[in-house]
């Protein structure tokens, strides 16, 4: 299994990975996303599966997903990834997007409560 990044998700990898070279909650985030990226090579079914009814349009119409998985990380972020398991030789983990707690609930439609 291989995971590949979106333009998205690594804009947001490289900007925590400059400032880990600072700060320590930057670094300790690059490393949730490392180990979580473990697990999901491990188990590509990791994190919780997003209803097929709740994927983002954006994402559809952007990557052509047919699923989507949520991941927690530090500090009410996210990360979001989708499987390409259509027969091929091999499993790719597409990374859509690392994004924090407000971006991801204005991108399902969640509202404050």
């Amino acid at each position: 299994m291989r995971i590949i990044l979106s333009p998205d998700a690594e804009k947001t990898y490289k900007y925590f990975s400059e400032k880990a070279l600072v700060y320590k909650s930057d670094k300790m985030m690059i490393r949730a996303i490392l180990y979580k990226m473990d697990f999901i090579i491990k188990d590509h079914n990791y994190g919780n599966p997003i209803r097929k009814d709740m994927l983002p349009a954006e994402y559809v119409q952007r990557y052509g997903i047919k699923n989507l998985y949520r991941v927690e990380l530090l500090n009410f972020w996210r990360m979001l990834y989708s499987i390409n398991d259509d027969g091929d030789i091999e499993i790719i983990a597409f990374v859509l997007d690392i994004i924090d707690h407000k971006t991801y609930n204005k991108k399902f439609g969640y509202r404050k409560g």
